[in-house]
C-alpha cells in the first residue's frame, strides 16, 4: 500500500522535491565519491610501496572483511536506536579516522588498522541508512527512490574512481584521503536535514543491542524462501567485484598508470548506471523481475573473456557490460524490502551486507593470492566462471519461489 505522502512523490520529479529523500540521497552520494577517492589513493599507495598484487588486493579486502563482524553485530543498532542518530555518529567517527589516515608518514600497518575500523563503523551506517530510507518512503515511491539512489551511487563510484586516478596523479594519496574525510562531514550535514524519528523498538542497552540483531536477521532471512534466495542473489557480487582489486596491477601490466586504473575501476559502476536506467525506463515491474536472472548471469559470465588478457581498454568495455548486468540488484532490492517488517529491517539488511562484504573480502584475498602466480586477466576470468556456475542454482531456487507464488495467486 502506498501512503498519501509516498503517492505524492512517486515520480522522479516528486522525489527531487522531497527534502528528506534528497538529504539521504545527497549524503550517500557525497560520501561514496570520497570513499572511491580514498580507495584509489590507498591502492596506488600500497602498490607503489610494495609492488605486490596480493598486498593491493588485501587493501581492498580489508575494507570488506570487518563487516563480517560489524554487519551482524552492529546492524541491529538501526532497530533499537534512532536511525538518524546512528548515521550522524558514524559519519563523525569516520571523518576523524580517515583524517588520521592522511597524517604524513603514517605506517602502512596503521593505515590498514584505521581502514578496518572505518569499515566496521560503515556497516552500522549502511544498515541505518537503508532502514531509514524505507521509513521516509513507501510503495512505488520507494521503488523509484531505490532506482535513483542505486543509479546515483554507481555514478558516484564512476566519478570517484575517475577523480581518484586524476587526483592521485595530481595531488597524491594524502590529498585524496583528506577529501574523503571532508565528505563524511558533508554527509552528516545533509543527514541533519532528515526528521528525527524514535527507535522502532525498545531494547535494554547491553543485553539486547547486539544479539537480537544477529539472531533475528538470520532467522528472518533464511526461514523465508523468497528472502533467502534474494539474499543469495545479492551475494553473487563477490565474484564480479574481483576486477576492482586487480585494476591497478592490470593497468600497470598493460602500460597504463593511475588514470588507466581509474578508468577500469569506473567501468563497472558506469555499466550499472546504464543498466539501471534502462531497466527503469524500458521495462515494466514484471519484466524487471523476469530479466533479473539473465542479468545476474551476465554480470559474471562476461568476465571469462578476460582470460585472453586483452588491452586494458577492452577490459574496460567488459567491465562496463558486467556492471550493466549487475543492475539486477535494483528489482531484487525492491522485492527484498517489500517482504520485510519495519521493526526488523536493520537486522535483515545487516545479514545481507555481512554476506556481501564477507564474500567480497574473501574473494578479493583469494584473487590477490592467485594473482601472485598467474596474470590478473586470468584471475578475472576464473572469478567470472565461478560466479556464473554459482548463480545457476540460486536462479533456479528463486524461480521456484516465484512459480509457487504465481500458482497460489
Amino acid at each position: 500500500m502506498v501512503s498519501a505522502d509516498a503517492a505524492g512523490v512517486a515520480t522522479y520529479r516528486g522525489l527531487l522535491r522531497h527534502r528528506e529523500f534528497t538529504s539521504l540521497w545527497g549524503s550517500d552520494a557525497v560520501s561514496l565519491v570520497g570513499d572511491q577517492l580514498a580507495a584509489v589513493a590507498l591502492s596506488v599507495l600500497v602498490f607503489a610501496r610494495t609492488g605486490s598484487t596480493l598486498a593491493t588486493a588485501a587493501t581492498y579486502a580489508v575494507a570488506f572483511l570487518p563487516a563480517i563482524v560489524g554487519g551482524p553485530l552492529l546492524a541491529g543498532l538501526a532497530d533499537v536506536l534512532p536511525r538518524r542518530t546512528v548515521m550522524l555518529a558514524c559519519d563523525a567517527l569516520r571523518a576523524v579516522l580517515v583524517a588520521l589516515m592522511a597524517v604524513p608518514g603514517m605506517p602502512l600497518a596503521v593505515l590498514l588498522v584505521l581502514l578496518v575500523v572505518v569499515a566496521l563503523v560503515g556497516s552500522a551506517f549502511s544498515a541505518a541508512r537503508s532502514a531509514l530510507m524505507a521509513d521516509v518512503l513507501q510503495g512505488e515511491a520507494y521503488v523509484l527512490a531505490s532506482s535513483l539512489t542505486s543509479t546515483t551511487a554507481e555514478a558516484s563510484l564512476v566519478g570517484g574512481f575517475l577523480l581518484g586516478g586524476v587526483g592521485v596523479a595530481a595531488f597524491g594519496a594524502r590529498g585524496c584521503l583528506l577529501l574523503d574525510a571532508a565528505s563524511f562531514v558533508a554527509s552528516a550535514v545533509l543527514v541533519l536535514l532528515v526528521r528525527h524519528r524514535p527507535a522502532v523498538r525498545e531494547a535494554p542497552l547491553g543485553r539486547r543491542l547486539v544479539a537480537p540483531g544477529l539472531l533475528d536477521g538470520v532467522r528472518l532471512v533464511f526461514a523465508t524462501p523468497q528472502l533467502r534466495w534474494l539474499t543469495l542473489l545479492a551475494w553473487l557480487c563477490a565474484f564480479y567485484v574481483v576486477p576492482e582489486a586487480l585494476a591497478v596491477p592490470y593497468a600497470h601490466a598493460h602500460g597504463g598508470g593511475p588514470r588507466a586504473a581509474g578508468v577500469l575501476l569506473a567501468a563497472n559502476p558506469l555499466g550499472t548506471v546504464l543498466g539501471s536506467f534502462a531497466l527503469v525506463k524500458l521495462a515494466t515491474p514484471a519484466r524487471r523481475m523476469q530479466l533479473m536472472g539473465p542479468m545476474a548471469l551476465v554480470a559474471s559470465l562476461v568476465l571469462v573473456a578476460c582470460a585472453a588478457s586483452p588491452p586494458w581498454p577492452v577490459v574496460a568495455v567488459l567491465l562496463l557490460v558486467s556492471g550493466a548486468g549487475s543492475a539486477y540488484n535494483l528489482p531484487a532490492n525492491a522485492a527484498f524490502v517489500a517482504a520485510l517488517p519495519n521493526e526488523r529491517r536493520g537486522a535483515a539488511f545487516g545479514v545481507v551486507a555481512t554476506g556481501m562484504s564477507a564474500g567480497q573480502g574473501l574473494t578479493l584475498l583469494v584473487a590477490g593470492a592467485v594473482g601472485e602466480v598467474v596474470s590478473p586477466g586470468a584471475v578475472m576470468a576464473l572469478a567470472g566462471a565461478a560466479g556464473a556456475l554459482v548463480s545457476l542454482p540460486v536462479l533456479l531456487g528463486l524461480r521456484s519461489v516465484f512459480v509457487a507464488e504465481g500458482d497460489r495467486g
